[in-house]
């Protein structure tokens, strides 16, 4: 009987193996966060991302400004438009919150909660009967006594030849003085992927 047990589990072992994949986890396999699994931004892409874009904010003349403040100014973050065919809103959402998370942590500004701020938009969106404006984020960070909002928009190109594929991502991030309207702060950050044979 014991026999047949051990036997019974080396055919499963060997059954797995020949199935072809399978599940893993980043500490099982050497590199494997590293790899591009898709042409789709991933954890990599996302770090390179936020380095160039907080490096950016965080020596720029608006953060030095807020620095100065006896209290650190009250800030909006709005979702980073997607102006491009790939289906990366997540991947844009935890980009935001990694800045949001530096600025908080870095003592530069004060962020404004997301369900505090989602609760407004929703309100609005009632009030004019449809999806949410991004030109009106001026007026909803004023409702939300921020002083100033950041938010950005995603472009790709994308080419496809012989089976081969290579997407261009162009990410412009800004912060916005919502009392002017001025733009206090911009940054395009950018990067490649491709499907190579």
């Amino acid at each position: 009987m014991r026999l047949l047990i051990v036997a019974a589990c080396c055919a499963i072992g060997l059954a797995q193996l020949g199935c072809g994949a399978n599940y893993v986890r980043g500490d099982e396999v050497d590199g494997l966060d590293n790899m591009a699994m898709s042409t789709g931004l991933d954890k990599v892409d996302l770090e390179k991302l936020f380095d160039e874009n907080i490096d950016s904010l965080m020596a720029s003349a608006v953060v030095a400004k807020w620095k100065e403040m006896p209290e650190p100014p009250l800030v909006s973050i709005f979702p980073i438009a997607n102006e491009t065919s790939e289906h990366i809103r997540d991947a844009l959402d935890a980009l935001l919150s990694k800045v949001e998370t530096k600025l908080v942590n870095s003592g530069v500004a004060l962020m404004i909660d997301h369900a505090q701020q989602d609760t407004l938009i929703a309100e609005i969106r009632k009030q004019q009967g449809g999806e949410f404006d991004q030109s009106k984020s001026a007026e909803v960070g004023r409702q939300l006594g921020a002083k100033f909002f950041i938010t950005g928009k995603v472009h790709s190109t994308s080419e496809k030849v012989d089976g081969e594929k290579r997407v261009q991502y162009f990410l412009f991030m800004k912060v916005v003085d919502i009392e002017t309207g001025a733009i206090r702060w911009q940054n395009e950050a950018n990067l490649t992927k491709g499907l190579v044979k």
